[in-house]
């Protein structure tokens, strides 16, 4: 397994994407936090980081998804993979390893982002007026909420051979499971179900760890959510019909 997750980390090291990516992550969310008008630090008046807590997880839609598409696309694709079934590896060791390295590509793209709350921390007023509480429990949720997208990326790769069809489809269910849950609740037409839609929802829960306070619920919630996707791609992984 730990020879796996070193392939991968090494892989996505040396591929354009993960650099591309990554870059764009980070410029797009400097962009909205110190440029455009309105969303920007300076405007609002008083130092906090709301605006990259809320702009990372649209973010993190695009990088996970660029991040994971070749996670077992690729190899189905060139034929490695039926290499690394060979090797002595079960399939959950496969799956996992392939998921950590996802999920610590996304740990290396949120540590750059802490130069942004030392600045925010220089900017208030006096230095260090920062509800650093939130802060952090908005970087534990949003961890989270990346190791979720990740487990939806390493489950849209292994479902299919096209790296494309990969990207899309896992851009699609982490906006499904993000955002469009938390509409139809919003919409009121399935009565108390809504109520349940709410609470599938990433958001829900992404937003109660951003208020500061780690709910045993909320981790519970992600790690369930993690465990079903890595589940379900264990299960078509296993079923070796590509």
């Amino acid at each position: 397994m730990k020879s796996v997750f070193i392939k991968e980390i090494r892989g996505f090291l040396s591929s354009l994407i993960a650099y591309v990516t990554i870059a764009v992550f980070l410029l797009g969310i400097g962009m909205f936090m110190w440029v455009f008008p309105k969303l920007n630090v300076f405007d609002n008046g008083y130092a906090n980081l709301d605006t990259l807590f809320y702009v990372a997880p649209w973010m993190f839609v695009f990088l996970v998804s660029a991040v994971t598409m070749r996670s077992f696309s690729e190899e189905k694709k060139s034929g490695t993979l039926e290499l690394l079934t060979t090797k002595p590896l079960t399939d959950w060791q496969i799956v996992l390893a392939k998921y950590f390295a996802a999920v610590v590509l996304v740990l290396f793209s949120l540590i750059p982002t802490l130069l942004y709350y030392y600045t925010v921390y220089q900017l208030g007023s006096p230095a260090g007026n920062v509800d650093s509480g939130a802060t952090f429990g908005s970087y534990i949720g949003l961890f989270f909420l990346g190791a979720s997208f990740a487990a939806i990326g390493i489950f849209s790769s292994i479902v299919t051979d096209n790296q494309i069809v990969s990207f899309i489809l896992s851009m699609f269910l982490c906006f499904f499971m993000h955002t469009a849950l938390t509409l139809l609740a919003d919409f009121n037409l399935f009565g108390r179900f809504d109520v349940v839609l709410e609470w599938l929802s990433i958001s829900s829960h992404y937003e109660s760890m951003s208020r500061g306070v780690i709910d045993t619920r909320d981790i519970m919630y992600f790690g369930s959510f993690i465990g079903v996707f890595l589940y379900a791609g264990k299960t078509v992984f296993g079923s070796r019909k590509w």
